[in-house]
């Protein structure tokens, strides 16, 4: 923890403002894990002013469009408040150096290359992403300097056990959205992390 880092009282236990964001984050997981929606949600938070600007949750099977990860929901709120549209277009406000996201498993790669790109300031995750993870646990496109665009730091580790925990209650039931569903035989859920 940091000197910037804010410490807020939570029924006692001490937790940082990078704990608040990512409780936030995880209150929307679970709201798309109880939509049948793979359970990732996330927030973004303007630096100057603290406030969230934007937050998504997976909308992929209620879409039918493979590409409406939490992260691209978040975008797509930012954008269509006319504040934060005008400064993210305009080239010389770098808006998007002061936005830092909040997300419950790690940008997978298409998410971590539209991060890039935009030129995000900050990621802060809960638990790595082992399969698809494009900010460190599979391929390092926030920090590799081969890829144009800005590079950008990452932590991962924030509530990585309840991130996990939503994770693993999705994936022991049936996804009815998936090709060709295949029934899944005396999968228990693992509730250590």
């Amino acid at each position: 923890m940091n000197e910037n880092d804010i410490t807020i009282q939570d029924d006692g236990v001490e937790t940082t403002e990078h704990h608040q964001r990512m409780r936030l984050a995880l209150d929307l997981a679970l709201e798309a894990h109880s939509v049948g929606e793979v359970p990732v949600g996330c927030v973004f938070v303007y630096k100057h002013t603290g406030k969230v600007i934007g937050q998504g949750r997976n909308r992929t099977n209620e879409s039918l469009n493979g590409t409406r990860h939490a992260e691209f929901e978040g975008i797509d709120m930012i954008l269509s408040q006319e504040e934060y549209r005008t400064q993210a277009q305009d080239p010389s406000k770098d808006f998007w150096k002061d936005v830092i996201l909040y997300v419950t498993i790690e940008p997978c790669v298409m998410c971590a290359s539209a991060l890039r790109q935009l030129g995000i300031g900050q990621v802060y995750f809960g638990a790595g992403n082992d399969r698809f993870g494009g900010n460190g646990s599979v391929f390092h496109i926030h920090t590799d300097c081969n890829l144009p665009h800005s590079t950008y730091p990452s932590e991962g580790g924030y509530f990585r056990g309840e991130a996990i925990i939503v994770l693993r209650k999705f994936y022991v039931g049936e996804n009815s959205h998936a090709p060709d569903p295949k029934k899944k035989k005396h999968r228990v859920l693992k509730e250590d992390v």
